[in-house]
């Protein structure tokens, strides 16, 4: 099996996530973030991330995958998530900021999706009309944005560790663990003690890299 992906989209770490976490024999392949095309040919839209099944038959939908994952060989190990409202609270708060953190950063550093020119135009486009900000003058902010960010924290106290929890994985953490892993790539963020064991752990399970090296 195949799953196509983008190493920066929390969509497809949802995916990648439970591949890792059952140790899956799927092969990760990049799209390049322009290649509108290359998702549209296999499942009629544009979406990432893209499962291609053994029998050569494409599905779209992140937890939706997630779910088809964990179900191999009749052996699902992931909990019900509970904590959906706590989790969206939380993102509703926090994105005016990750976004304007994070997008520039993806310019900054090598990531598969954006190895040609094309890719890192097409995306800058569409992300700059998002924000209704220019990239260089977002990163120019990263001071005020950290400050919102980190005070966004206190939302996730509710938060408990694999560790404390037999490290049995939830749809919780597919869920949520995206977003904190993308934010590894923005150098300030300062994650409190709990929520930064929690990356390392639910990383070291999945395994899913981080961006803590190649931070900007």
């Amino acid at each position: 099996m195949k799953l196509f992906v983008f190493d920066h989209c929390p969509f497809c770490i949802k995916a990648m996530m439970v591949a890792g976490l059952k140790k899956a024999d799927i092969e990760l392949v990049y799209l390049q973030n322009h290649d509108v095309d290359a998702r549209i040919d296999k499942v009629g839209a544009n979406l990432v991330p893209i499962l291609q099944k053994e029998d050569g038959s494409y599905m779209a939908e992140s937890l939706d995958i997630a779910a088809y994952i964990d179900a191999l060989e009749g052996n699902p190990v992931l909990a019900t998530g509970s904590n959906d409202d706590n989790i969206s609270a939380w993102a509703d708060i926090a994105r005016p900021y990750s976004s304007r953190l994070l997008y520039p950063r993806w310019m900054k550093v090598d990531l598969p999706e954006f190895r040609c020119q094309e890719a890192k135009a097409w995306f800058s486009k569409n992300k700059t009309a998002m924000i209704e900000q220019d990239f260089d003058d977002a990163f120019s902010k990263s001071e005020e944005y950290l400050i919102e960010l980190n005070a966004t924290f206190d939302k996730l106290t509710w938060l408990q560790l694999p560790s404390e929890r037999n490290n049995v994985l939830s749809y919780d953490d597919v869920n949520l663990f995206p977003s904190l892993r993308n934010l590894t790539v923005v150098k300030g963020v300062k994650f409190p003690a709990r929520i930064r064991q929690y990356i390392d752990q639910v990383a070291a399970l999945t395994s899913i890299s981080l961006y803590d090296d190649i931070a900007v």
